[in-house]
């Protein structure tokens, strides 16, 4: 499934800042550990722009006219392998296998079942394949769905006293989408009143749940 959204913090962004601009947008994007669409909409978001040495070198891949003009194919020319359908260069023993990794990937690469804390929400990796932000799961999400089973469709999990890393069973609570709104937006009100709204809401999901039985 495709990330349509990301909140990004001042961190990734100042890192973002940092590299944009004197290496590929994928190699942000591998760091960051986001879809490569991410990093080309917040730097043109931002006003980041590759700087001139990068434009000029190698690895942005421009053709300048001149630049490489001497190793490029020619209009009328005949291609080297023409004719040579299935030809290899080189044996198999020599290319990258399914599943390779190098250079800063290698160094970068968390097994699965590794931990790390994004956005104040502890994350565990739960496979290699598929796009970066698919190989992580939110732990909560995880701890609730192994006691409980699946989380049904507009509902999230949220923590009973706030503590995004305090995971244990008993501080997770299901609410719907609606309810968070509602929880999110009371957060002006005195505590009085915000804890008399939410124990109003609680009632009503009880109510809820006593008349589908």
């Amino acid at each position: 499934m495709t990330q349509t959204w990301h909140t990004w913090t001042q961190k990734e962004i100042d890192t973002l800042r940092a590299l944009y601009p004197d290496h590929t947008a994928q190699h942000v994007a591998e760091v960051l550990g986001l879809e490569l669409r991410l990093i080309y909409y917040k730097a043109r978001h931002l006003g980041v722009k590759k700087s001139a040495g990068f434009l000029a070198g190698p690895q942005s891949g421009r053709l300048d006219g001149i630049r490489g003009a001497e190793t490029r194919f020619q209009a009328g020319g005949v291609s080297w392998n023409r004719g040579k359908k299935g030809l290899q260069i080189g044996g198999l023993a020599t290319q990258f296998q399914p599943g390779h990794r190098g250079g800063m990937a290698a160094l970068r690469y968390q097994p699965i079942g590794s931990e790390r804390i994004q956005d104040g929400y502890l994350q565990r990796k739960v496979r290699d394949d598929g796009p970066v932000h698919r190989r992580w799961e939110f732990v909560h999400r995880l701890v609730w769905i192994e006691h409980h089973g699946p989380i049904p469709d507009g509902h999230v999990v949220t923590f009973r006293n706030g503590n995004r890393l305090d995971i244990e069973p008993q501080n997770l609570e299901l609410i719907t989408r609606a309810d968070l709104t509602r929880r999110n937006s009371i957060h002006r009100y005195p505590r009085e009143l915000r804890d008399a709204m939410k124990l109003a809401a609680r009632l009503r999901r009880k109510i809820d749940d006593h008349a589908k039985q």
